[in-house]
């Protein structure tokens, strides 16, 4: 099932994804990326996330509630945890494969959302924002596509 409910969305409302990220994992990536450039891979459990996207928008839930960062999209990787690991778990911020397991939850399948040219904003997007913007109450818990109208208004407001 698409991450729209099953509604293909057209192209134009495809330019950003917003993902879900509570604040231990949004302090882990920031901290890995700090160590090294390059591509990155944020991990979701199941096979869920963007499929066809150009940005990336992070936002962190509580206690921050705030859009915090943008990446540039590459793809999505679904598929057996051990395989997306072997290929993939150098980019992620996770230090080893039991770790992967353990964040996993007993499931075997994992989503890999690679990304590069990953940003901290300056001025994180306040929850206010997005609900004037996307006329929403809350982020959906599997990520949400915006349009380029809708993304820059987010940042550069």
């Amino acid at each position: 099932m698409l991450p729209t409910g099953g509604v293909a969305l057209p192209k134009e409302e495809r330019y950003g994804f917003i993902l879900i990220s509570n604040v231990k994992w949004w302090e882990k990536l920031c901290q890995r990326i700090k160590r090294s450039g390059g591509v990155y891979a944020f991990v979701r459990r199941g096979c869920v996330g963007p499929l066809f996207t150009e940005k990336l928008l992070f936002y962190v839930t509580r206690p921050l509630m705030q859009i915090r960062g943008v990446a540039d999209f590459i793809e999505r990787v679904a598929g057996e945890a051990d395989e997306l690991w072997e290929k993939y778990g150098g980019e992620t911020c996770l230090d080893s494969f039991e770790s992967l397991c353990k964040f996993l939850e007993g499931r075997d399948k994992a989503t890999f959302i690679r990304f590069t040219g990953f940003k901290e904003l300056e001025t994180p997007v306040s929850m206010d924002l997005l609900k004037k913007v996307l006329s929403i109450s809350k982020i959906p818990r599997g990520g949400k596509y915006i349009s380029r109208e809708e993304a820059n208004q987010l940042i550069l407001e």
